[in-house]
C-alpha cells in the first residue's frame, strides 16, 4: 500500500525507532490496548512524554494513555477510525492510498467478513469505499491468494496431522512445532487463518492454535456464539481480544501447554466451556 515504505520497524531498526519515540511530541497507536503488545518498544512509549492516545475496539483496556478512542462494537479499528476521520474532514474523505487502507483493515480484521462484529454500518463504509473505484480483487488477490507452496504444506501438515477433535467439548484444536515450521520454511504470518479452519466442522464450537516459540506458546482462540473466548484468553493464558477472537500466550512447552488447556476445558474451567 501507498507509504509502506516509510514504517519502521522497531526489530529492524531499534536505534532509529528508539530517537523516534524519544523525540515525539506525540504517539497514537493503534489496534491494541495492553502496553504490552509494544513488545521491545513497551520501555520507551511508557517513558516517553508525549502525548499518548490509543484508538482501539478490543476490550478490557489498559490505562496508560492519555487518551484512549475505543468502541468494542466495530468490527475493526479500521471501521473506527475511518469515523473519526469522516467526523474531523465534516464530509466524506476518500482518496485512492486511504480508501485501500480502510479496505484491507475492515476485510483483515473479519476475515473477509467470516468473524467479527460487522454490522450494517460497516457494509455502508464498504459500499462507499467500491464507489470509489478502487480494485477490489487485486487487493483480495494480494492479501488473501499471495501466499507460498511452503505455507500450503503446512496447512496441510496442520489439517492432517496436527489437529485433535474434541466432540465432548465441541472443541477442536492445531499445534505446531518448532520443527513443524523450520521444516516448511515458515514466514512471519504463514499460520494466519488456521485458527479458523476447524470451526468449519459440525458440531464445533471452539477452537484453539498452538504455536511453538522460542520460549512460549503462541495461542489464538475463535468461537461461535455467546462463548467468550476474550474471557477465556484473559484468565487462563494472559490474553484477550474479542467475544469470538482472541489471542494468549503460555511460557511452559508445547506438551504442558496443551495438558493446561485440557485440564481447564475438562475439569477447571466447566463455565467456560461452550454449551453441548
Amino acid at each position: 500500500m501507498d507509504g509502506a515504505e516509510k514504517i519502521n520497524i522497531y526489530i529492524r531498526e531499534r536505534e532509529k525507532c528508539k530517537k523516534l519515540i524519544e523525540n515525539a511530541d506525540l504517539i497514537v497507536m493503534f489496534d491494541f490496548n495492553h502496553s504490552d503488545r509494544l513488545g521491545e518498544a513497551e520501555k520507551h512509549v511508557l517513558k516517553s512524554k508525549a502525548k499518548k492516545v490509543i484508538i482501539d475496539h478490543h476490550l478490557n483496556a489498559e490505562d496508560f494513555v492519555d487518551l484512549i478512542i475505543s468502541d468494542t462494537k466495530k468490527c475493526s479499528t479500521s471501521e473506527l477510525l475511518h469515523e473519526i476521520v469522516q467526523s474531523i474532514n465534516k464530509e466524506k474523505f476518500m482518496n485512492r492510498p486511504y480508501a485501500e487502507a480502510i479496505y484491507v483493515g475492515i476485510i483483515t480484521d473479519t476475515g473477509n467478513f467470516e468473524h467479527g462484529a460487522y454490522s450494517g454500518s460497516t457494509f455502508r463504509i464498504i459500499a462507499d469505499i467500491l464507489d470509489s473505484g478502487i480494485e477490489k480483487d487485486r487487493i483480495f488477490n494480494l492479501v488473501y491468494n499471495n501466499f507460498s507452496a511452503d505455507r500450503l504444506r503446512l496447512q496441510g501438515l496442520a489439517l492432517d496431522r496436527r489437529m485433535v477433535v474434541l466432540p465432548e467439548f465441541k472443541t477442536a484444536y492445531i499445534f505446531l512445532t518448532k520443527t513443524d515450521l523450520i521444516e516448511n520454511n515458515y514466514k512471519k504470518g504463514d499460520t494466519e487463518g488456521f485458527v479458523n479452519m476447524p470451526l468449519s466442522i459440525n458440531g464445533i464450537d471452539f477452537t484453539a492454535l498452538f504455536v511453538e516459540k522460542d520460549g512460549f506458546i503462541k495461542l489464538s482462540f475463535r468461537s461461535k456464539g455467546n462463548f467468550s473466548v476474550n474471557d477465556f484468553a484473559r484468565v487462563y493464558f494472559n490474553g484477550g481480544g474479542h467475544l469470538n477472537a482472541a489471542g494468549g500466550e503460555h511460557y511452559d512447552t508445547l506438551e504442558n501447554t496443551i495438558e493446561y488447556f485440557l485440564k481447564v476445558l475438562k475439569s477447571d474451567a466447566p463455565a467456560t466451556i461452550p454449551p453441548i
